[in-house]
């Protein structure tokens, strides 16, 4: 029993939507608490229109729960993979090879939630969600 436990690769691919969805789905959050006038200011200075905005706050909030749920998980992602990449093109673009105080890339959270997100796309849900393909 243990072992099959062990072996269950679908468990995995559970505890990695979860746990990246509701991650993601706190700053989704926190924007909607506090509004998204930073990232419209983002956008704008970068030269793109105003809505852009807002389809990076549904990226933050549609596609984690979306990838939280299994519901077309694998759409959630390469939405939340767009929405990272957003986030380090109009944010981070020119931190790419910076270190913070810790000496960690600046760009290492933004960067880290793309390449789950891909992994996700890649991986599918699994057994554990509505959707499983």
């Amino acid at each position: 029993m243990t072992m099959a436990l062990l072996e269950n690769s679908d468990i995995g691919k559970l505890v990695l939507r979860v746990s990246v969805g509701t991650l993601m789905l706190s700053h989704g959050i926190a924007k909607m608490m506090h509004g998204i006038g930073g990232v419209k200011a983002l956008t704008v200075n970068a030269g793109l229109p105003e809505y852009i905005a807002y389809g990076i706050f549904m990226g933050e909030v549609t596609a984690p729960l979306m990838i939280i749920l299994g519901f077309y998980s694998r759409i959630g992602a390469l939405i939340l993979a767009f929405t990272m990449g957003s986030a380090i093109y109009l944010a981070h673009l020119n931190d790419i090879f910076i270190l913070n105080k810790m000496g960690a890339p600046v760009i290492e959270l933004p960067l880290l939630y793309l390449l789950l997100a891909i992994s996700i796309f890649l991986l599918g849900p699994g057994k554990y969600s509505i959707n499983r393909s």
